[in-house]
């Protein structure tokens, strides 16, 4: 099976600290693939370069087995990779569905549209009821509610449903549960699984193991700028993921072949 999106030797230099070395990366369709590494281990700077948001220096990115350069996240965006940031890049007193459609908002049609740029506000407002239904996320009661009224969990299920709603091939999240309770995290869990399930492959990045390992279907071990091997969950225990992390435990020749 081709990867849907493929990483080959992303370098990123700033100054003289290296973020990314030489590092690959390889996403499945279908797939929930978990990226881990301690602080400073350029997860963040992988992630930046996968989503147009940093330019590597050197190596090359494939989306669908074409060769794609990313000048800026909208390229991503309009390429099919939509990413959800910890900080949710939401606007807390616009109402969900103008969250929902920041940056990409319908006009009318005709005269009102295009030269008067009115929005069509119901076609947006029924879109985004449809998205928040169809990912089970219809205890919001009012799609026009200011996003700074919602609950943590919520605000992250709007953020994951508009990520869903517009990333046609590939979903990035960041961080997803990091700020939410034991209920909420559950909520956003089985909003990830949905999400998969209907065929939408996921980038997951996460310091939280117990999630990981619930929901991953590999993981990918960053270390010191490049990715130093990927894991089968169900072969591995949680202590050797923190392990090959940290640099405690060094991975097998086979292990790092098998990245």
């Amino acid at each position: 099976m081709e990867p849907i999106l493929k990483a080959r030797n992303l370098t990123k230099r700033y100054g003289k600290v290296v973020a990314l070395d030489q590092c690959d990366f390889e996403l499945y369709p279908g797939e929930i693939l978990a990226v881990i590494g301690d602080n400073g281990a350029g997860k963040s700077t992988l992630i930046k370069a996968l989503s147009g948001a940093v330019n590597a220096d050197a190596g090359e990115v494939t989306l669908e087995g074409q060769k794609v350069n990313f000048s800026s996240p909208n390229d991503a965006r309009n390429a099919g990779i939509e990413t959800v940031y910890q900080t949710l890049a939401m606007s807390p007193a616009l109402s969900i569905a103008d969250n929902m459609f920041m940056g990409r908002e319908i006009r009318k049609s005709g005269f009102m549209g295009k030269f008067m740029r009115q929005l069509d506000r119901k076609k947006m407002e029924d879109f985004a009821r449809d998205k928040l239904a169809e990912l089970g996320l219809m205890t919001i009661q009012n799609i026009n509610q200011a996003v700074e009224t919602l609950s943590g969990g919520q605000r992250q299920g709007v953020a994951v449903a508009r990520a869903a709603a517009f990333g046609s091939k590939v979903i990035i999240l960041d961080e997803p549960t990091a700020a939410l309770g034991v209920k909420e995290s559950r909520r956003v869990l089985e909003l990830i699984q949905d999400v998969r399930s209907r065929g939408i492959p996921i980038i997951l990045i996460s310091h939280n193991m117990p999630h990981v390992f619930e929901v991953a279907d590999r993981i990918h071990v960053h270390r010191l700028g490049k990715r130093l091997c990927v894991i089968d969950p169900k072969a591995y225990s949680m202590s050797d993921a923190v392990a090959f992390m940290t640099g405690a435990k060094e991975p097998s020749q086979k292990e790092i072949e098998a990245a």
